[in-house]
């Protein structure tokens, strides 16, 4: 049985932070070691407990989420992912927490298997949005070029391949990760193993120059594949 995974939960209201406990250990893989309720104790708690993944508010006291995520992605000693979860449907959040390097993005509304399949996603080193969510970045980077600099963590870079460099397979399968599909459900509508998925998936973002699977669904809507 492999270990579970560990998460630190960041949310200044108690209540909601013992909801998601409840929550994710419910799940019976994942396992709450930490919770912090300001973005200095986030980013503090996480050094001293380096969890596999970390839930993280948006407004908090001392420092807000975004600020929290971007020290905390940015110290590879650390290695944690982050999904962000707010209350708070805004682009400037979305961007914002992308660009700090978030491996999610998710409202507070979501359903608690929204919320388990987010941290597993994350986890399992990928990056996961909810499909309006992914339609909203599509929106506003697909239909055109945009300055690395501006959305670092989303546009693939400037020098990205071209899609004769995707075998028909991995094609195949950038077309459903563009559909918001998981590995788990491209693997059963392909018929093959989860494991190969993940396999073609990390080929793909290798041959576009991909950081992640949403520069890779911008990359799939930009080149008319999905």
């Amino acid at each position: 049985m492999s270990a579970p995974i560990r998460v630190l939960l960041v949310d200044d209201h108690a209540v909601m932070r013992a909801g998601f406990r409840m929550i994710l250990e419910s799940s019976g893989d994942i396992t709450v070691v930490g919770e912090a309720s300001t973005g200095v104790q986030a980013v503090s708690a996480a050094s001293a407990l380096r969890p596999d993944v970390i839930c993280m508010d948006v407004q908090m006291p001392d420092m807000d989420g975004l600020e929290a995520t971007r020290r905390i992605v940015g110290d590879a000693a650390i290695g944690s992912a982050v999904v962000v979860v707010t209350t708070f449907d805004r682009d400037d959040y979305l961007f914002d927490a992308l660009a700090a390097g978030a491996s999610g993005f998710l409202l507070k509304n979501a359903g608690p298997e929204e919320l388990i399949s987010a941290v597993r996603v994350a986890a399992a080193g990928d990056a996961l949005l909810a499909p309006g969510v992914t339609r909203r970045v599509i929106a506003r980077f697909a239909a055109a070029p945009v300055p690395a600099a501006s959305v670092p963590a989303v546009v693939p870079p400037q020098g990205e391949r071209p899609i004769g460099d995707l075998t028909e397979r991995e094609a195949e399968v950038l077309r459903l990760v563009a559909q918001a599909m998981s590995n788990a459900e491209i693997a059963q509508r392909l018929y093959i193993g989860e494991a190969t998925v993940k396999t073609h998936v990390s080929n793909v973002l290798q041959k576009l120059g991909a950081r992640d699977r949403v520069a890779a669904v911008v990359y799939a809507h930009r080149h008319g594949l999905a």
